[in-house]
């Protein structure tokens, strides 16, 4: 209950009036409630004015009972697909996202053709066919609705390309990609902006202000440099039809060196939560390596007196303010040098060659110890198995 009241606060100028539990039956039914129930959410909605919409709290409804709840009630009847939709298309802010959005209305377009369409039949109209062209009206719609459906992918398709070689322009440069994770309003974004120190993070206290994946830089203890992704949060029973359409941003997980999972530990439901933000990882097919590997975060212990972490392997942090983020430095550190097998090498360099500036420029320095009488200097570097083959031949190492 509270995590729909959530959706509901989360659009702006809406609010909830009322709010109730009732069992039901199947959702795909006509009726989904007993008669008496239906009777008495009838009286309770006519009785007060001020509701001017009713949601829903279940996945999808069929047209049929949508219809059948409007005619009823008087008012606009949505359910969890379209608010969950609605709130994605307020915060949509690149073109990717709203073409997924766009993508992902589809099905509910289709959903609302098809109860049109019935209506028109039950009054002689929808099976005629228009100007001889051979097809009927609900024909030429769904043949609209297909093209459209093709030329949002294929813009998608560009776009995802696009991403890819972005993708392969970072392996390029040998920069781990860390990609942080979590149910929705989390903390992500202020934890990202608090590990990065970018003020152009703008972290907003609701459901799904996080539609696409931004790439941030930041620096470990070592002073190698990392790129955090802020990905799409995560929720519960989420239509699966959105999940279909935000799949190719989720998709960069799935190239990143290490996952960071957020819990708001806060939230009543933090466990639940863990649950759902795993099942979702599965179903994405993330690789084994990076499952067996992530860093569960606690966030927001500022908000629980003395709170202690009592599950293993988890690092207890305060996102807003900053408390234990030197303990996480240190752990995605060590996470990437495991996960990526960069090697810790002192190296000696010839301070009258290019060595040293190439050591700059391709990997991690983390000391340089200059020898004087020697003309040369030990460095202690960070490097990849790459970069150090592509040193050994540059410089005949």
């Amino acid at each position: 209950m509270a995590e729909a009241v959530g959706l509901v606060h989360t659009l702006q100028n809406w609010r909830v009036v009322d709010k109730i539990i009732v069992s039901t039956k199947t959702p795909e039914k006509k009726r989904i409630f007993g008669k008496g129930n239906f009777q008495a959410l009838t009286e309770r909605i006519k009785g007060l004015p001020q509701i001017t919409a009713v949601f829903m709290n279940v996945e999808r409804l069929s047209p049929i009972t949508e219809r059948e709840m409007e005619e009823a009630w008087g008012v606009k009847v949505l359910d969890r697909y379209t608010v969950v939709l609605h709130i994605f298309r307020c915060n949509a802010r690149t073109k990717e996202a709203r073409l997924q959005i766009c993508l992902a209305e589809i099905p509910l377009l289709r959903s609302q053709l098809r109860n049109e369409l019935a209506n028109l039949d039950q009054q002689g109209g929808g099976s005629r066919y228009i100007m001889g062209s051979g097809e009927t009206l609900m024909e030429v719609q769904q043949r609209l609705l297909k093209d459209r459906e093709l030329k949002l992918q294929a813009a998608l398709d560009k776009l995802r390309k696009k991403r890819h070689l972005l993708r392969a322009q970072r392996q390029q440069r040998d920069l781990p990609v860390v990609s942080v994770m979590g149910y929705t309003n989390c903390g992500k974004t202020t934890l990202i902006k608090a590990l990065t120190g970018d003020v152009g993070l703008q972290p907003r206290d609701q459901l799904f202000a996080t539609l696409d994946v931004t790439v941030h830089a930041g620096q470990l203890p070592s002073h190698m440099t990392v790129l955090y992704t802020d990905t799409i949060g995560f929720l519960s029973q989420l239509p699966h039809q959105l999940i279909d359409s935000f799949s190719a941003t989720l998709q960069d997980v799935v190239h990143s060196d290490l996952i960071v999972h957020v819990r708001d530990i806060s939230h009543p439901e933090s466990l639940n939560q863990k649950v759902n933000v795993l099942k979702v990882l599965r179903d994405l097919q993330i690789p084994s390596h990076l499952m067996d590997n992530i860093i569960e975060v606690h966030n927001k212990i500022d908000l629980i007196d003395g709170y202690q972490p009592t599950e293993p392997n988890t690092l207890a942090i305060s996102a807003l303010k900053e408390h234990g983020l030197d303990d996480l430095r240190s752990r995605i550190e060590e996470a990437i040098l495991k996960t990526t097998g960069k090697k810790i090498l002192t190296i000696k360099v010839d301070l009258n060659s290019a060595q040293l500036s190439w050591l700059y420029k391709e990997a991690t320095v983390q000391e340089v110890v200059v020898l004087p009488e020697e003309g040369a200097a030990d460095v202690k570097v960070i490097m990849s198995n790459a970069s150090w083959g592509r040193y050994r031949k540059l410089f005949q190492y």
